[in-house]
């Protein structure tokens, strides 16, 4: 591993571990962490991340396994339909790496994190709402539509290959500051 992966992936531990007492918030900055590596990419000049689409597969893993076992103390519905979706996502990450077609990540997309962190918020603002079946299948519905237009602007169409998350931070701040 390079110096640079080794960072990445270490910020990206830390990062997680605040779900495991914190559901909902502890999502948001595990979220936020994820997303923070393609800035990092850009800052550091360490070694470079080789193959970034199979690293971060494999470091979501570890965010996705405090999601897991957070969500294994809830119950119900909300506990199963949990277990069921990172169990499918597992599946394509499986699969993406045997193949390394990104288009099957469009097949199993990680309407997991979706779920948690709607459950998370459910549970923590709204605590007398009742997740059942119905309800479940209700929500996953746009969880699925958002999850899949994320996968497609990613993996398939590649809408931001070309760019680089400083660069677009900065165009937006120049933008910004334009309009003032």
């Amino acid at each position: 591993m390079t110096l640079e992966e080794i960072i990445v992936a270490v910020a990206r531990v830390i990062g997680s571990l605040p779900v495991i007492r914190w559901a909902f918030a502890g999502a948001i900055i595990a979220v936020l962490t994820d997303f923070s590596d393609l800035f990092m990419m850009n800052l550091l000049d360490l070694g470079g991340l080789r193959n970034y689409q199979a690293f971060d597969k494999w470091v979501d893993l570890v965010y996705m396994g405090t999601f897991l076992l957070a969500s294994l103390r809830w119950s119900g519905v909300p506990k199963k339909v949990s277990i069921g979706l990172f169990s499918y996502r597992i599946l394509g990450v499986i699969l993406f790496e045997i193949t390394s077609q990104r288009s099957i990540l469009l097949l199993f997309p990680n309407v997991f994190e979706f779920w948690f962190i709607f459950v998370a918020g459910i549970r923590l603002f709204k605590p007398k709402y009742e997740i059942n079946w119905p309800r479940a299948v209700l929500w996953l519905l746009p969880l699925l539509i958002l999850k899949e237009f994320q996968e497609y602007v990613l993996h398939q169409g590649q809408w931001l290959e070309q760019y680089r998350a400083v660069d677009v931070v900065v165009d937006w701040w120049q933008f910004l500051t334009g309009l003032l």
